[in-house]
């Protein structure tokens, strides 16, 4: 019999394939978005209070794209990330507080965003809409960061 001939090995084969795949790319997406970098020093594991919004979505360094999948939060002191259940190989949650923040409005064609720089050593770009950034930017009160200019 040869290796490929039995069904079940078949399935067995891509089944233990897939999940090799899934719980890899998470990883790889993490490091080449900047998420990884993040956890590094804002790492969280903590219980978040404070508002939430699910399944938003963002861009990050070199175009990685989190869509719909993102929980973020905001309260005085930060802001909270985490990524669906699903998808979270290689994304632990991260609290990163307002004073390791910038923000900045822009517009590309008609669309309205806004792009927050998240870490002190080497800023990490986080592009949301700009609704979003609205409620972030009430959630966090007189913490929200200086606007820079566009």
């Amino acid at each position: 019999m040869a290796l490929f001939e039995s069904p079940l090995l078949n399935v067995v084969l891509i089944a233990a394939f897939v999940v090799a795949s899934w719980l890899l790319i998470g990883p790889i997406v993490g490091w080449v978005g900047g998420w990884a970098s993040l956890a590094r020093d804002y790492r969280f594991s903590n219980h978040f209070d404070g508002k939430r919004w699910r399944f938003e979505s963002a861009r990050m360094r070199r175009m990685m794209g989190y869509n719909n999948c993102l929980t973020i939060g905001a309260n005085e002191q930060g802001l909270y990330l985490s990524i669906l259940f699903l998808f979270r190989s290689g994304h632990p949650p991260l609290f990163i507080p307002w004073r390791d923040i910038s923000a900045r409005r822009k517009k590309f064609l008609w669309i309205k965003t806004a792009e927050l720089r998240l870490g002190r050593e080497t800023p990490i770009p986080f592009r949301i809409r700009e609704n979003l950034a609205d409620r972030l930017k009430d959630a966090a009160g007189e913490s929200w960061p200086a606007e820079l200019a566009a």
